[in-house]
């Protein structure tokens, strides 16, 4: 009977997601935050029912991975290509800033400040505070009707950014830990990852329309072959090129978008991300929370990695918005939207201490500033957008449950219907 636990748990994810998603927004905050709280009420933390295991875990990874498509399928790529400038210096000082003020808290609480040996340790610390989980950040943009208008472009293009330089920063800092990592062999491989992508955005677009001048009367097909390219994307950026998983997810949604089919295949992927994957992603992320016996010290140590995580985002992000000329209100709603973390930095936190980057008493401040993070990203950007008047490119916010029955019926509708609806909308 154990082997079967995972559909109970599953199950309790579902339900207990649902119910505290419907409570958090009667509450005005967003549903993430419930799916949130849920993993971390059942989870180890607090009533310890669900635990974290290698299913949750892979079915979580392919959650992120879906939303992340999702969103690459949503993104107008003609205002990601204006956002290009803009935030590659909004993820540029995004990440100097909290690379720098991460390593002077880390030279603050060292216990051997003075030990040279030790510099590499206080640098991995801000190398932790690089990262950006922008999955978090598209769900809430999406959820309040603003992922894609100019700041929520701009989000998107400095996440995608943030993520490689984060990238070279950690496999810079690893290869002074030891010999094994080449770095230039690394930037070669973000390189051509690139090339990549324009390759199969080439190749993609191209084999859809032949697909569907050839199959006209099989739509059925085209959800299955984009999920298909998904998946591949995801695994050569991460196996290949050693770029996230996610990039490559989002990747190739930007590609299906493209495609003669792309609102049709969007609108079948709404049910399986919105009644399964994406509350079992953001509910893993409570899950993962299991705090061990912490000192006074760590503790403080924790609260102000919270502060400087935050900080130093809304800062470094809010001001390379400002120099690209957004306004104060909007400067601080990339800054916002930019502060989130997740898997990204515990998968990093994970390494740094495999090889000794990082002592293991960091690690529970680690998950502190994760879940704080992403519990007050989507809160404050709701509040941020709070009262802004739509601007025409904008859709009012809609209920995640209006999105649950809206996908429900899409997925009932036959294929003709459907083309004819998600046809209607996108005229």
């Amino acid at each position: 009977m154990e082997s079967y636990k995972f559909l109970l748990d599953v199950a309790l994810i579902l339900l207990s997601t649902k119910v505290l998603g419907l409570i958090t927004q009667k509450l005005q905050l967003p549903q993430v935050v419930g799916a949130l709280l849920a993993g971390l009420l059942f989870g180890p933390a607090v009533l310890n029912i669900i635990q974290p295991t290698e299913f949750l875990n892979s079915l979580s990874e392919i959650g992120v991975i879906v939303i992340m498509f999702g969103a690459g399928m949503s993104t107008d790529i003609k205002e990601l290509k204006q956002a290009g400038t803009s935030g590659f210096l909004v993820a540029l000082v995004g990440v100097l800033v909290p690379l720098g003020l991460g390593t002077l808290l880390g030279l603050l609480f060292a216990p051997g400040e003075s030990d040279p040996s030790l510099i590499l340790q206080h640098v991995f610390i801000g190398t932790i505070l690089t990262a950006t989980s922008v999955s978090i950040t598209v769900e809430t943009l999406k959820e309040i009707g603003k992922l894609n208008t100019k700041v929520g472009n701009t989000i998107l293009a400095a996440a995608l950014i943030d993520d490689v330089l984060g990238l070279v920063v950690l496999t810079i800092v690893t290869s002074l830990a030891g010999d094994t990592v080449n770095v230039g062999l690394v930037l070669v491989k973000i390189l051509l990852f690139f090339v990549f992508v324009a390759v199969m955005a080439f190749v993609g677009v191209k084999l859809f329309t032949w697909y569907e001048n050839r199959f006209q009367k099989n739509l059925h097909r085209f959800p299955l072959l984009a999920f298909v390219l998904c998946l591949v994307m995801a695994f050569v950026a991460e196996e290949v090129f050693g770029v996230a998983d996610i990039i490559g997810a989002f990747a190739a949604g930007v590609i299906v978008a493209n495609t003669p089919r792309g609102a049709y295949i969007e609108s079948k992927f709404q049910p399986l991300s919105y009644l399964l994957l994406a509350p079992v992603f953001f509910a893993s992320i409570g899950l993962k929370v299991e705090l061990p016996e912490m000192s006074w010290q760590i503790l403080v140590f924790a609260v102000l990695l919270v502060l400087v995580a935050i900080f130093s985002k809304l800062i470094g992000c809010g001001l390379g918005a400002k120099v690209c000329g957004f306004d104060w209100k909007e400067s601080v709603q990339v800054g916002l939207g930019m502060a989130c973390r997740g898997e990204v930095a515990l998968i990093v936190a994970n390494r740094g201490a495999s090889m000794g980057l990082m002592p293991e008493a960091y690690f529970g401040p680690v998950i502190i500033m994760v879940v704080c993070c992403a519990v007050f990203t989507p809160i404050a950007l709701k509040l941020a957008f709070k009262g802004r008047r739509g601007t025409p490119e904008t859709e009012p916010a809609s209920s995640l449950v209006e999105r649950y029955e809206k996908a429900g019926e899409l997925a009932a509708m036959t294929e003709e219907e459907a083309e004819q609806a998600v046809s209607g909308k996108t005229k």
